[in-house]
């Protein structure tokens, strides 16, 4: 009896732990089944693998990106990771530096110097 009293607790514990990791487990499905359900053609998307593009075709279990001008993939469904959003574009271009700089000419790199200048 005192062996049962001991491990009640242990296994009450468990079970809580169970519960909540299937909870965010099932909530995280859901959301991923309303993106793919949501998407439409135009949309610019993330695949799992990093790659971005625009969708050009949907069928039920596929999509059609365009990663390049005139070059359309076919991928699952179930690899679009997210829909980028217009003002998210605007964001990344500018945390990834486009802040209308360009590098210093090559005679100052090969010199060692990196600096950034600013565009006429």
């Amino acid at each position: 009896m005192d062996q049962l009293v001991i491990f009640l607790p242990l296994l009450i514990i468990l079970a809580v732990f169970m519960f909540f990791a299937s909870r965010r487990q099932r909530r995280a499905m859901q959301s991923t089944i309303d993106l793919h359900e949501s998407l439409h053609i135009g949309d610019r998307v993330h695949t799992t693998s990093g790659l971005q593009g625009v969708i050009t075709d949907i069928t039920d279990d596929t999509v059609d990106l365009e990663i390049a001008p005139g070059v359309v993939t076919t991928w699952m469904k179930l690899a679009i990771r997210d829909r980028i959003e217009p003002e998210t574009i605007d964001t990344e271009a500018d945390e990834a530096g486009g802040d209308d700089t360009e590098m210093a000419d090559p005679d100052r790199l090969a010199a060692g110097d990196t600096q950034r200048l600013p565009k006429d």
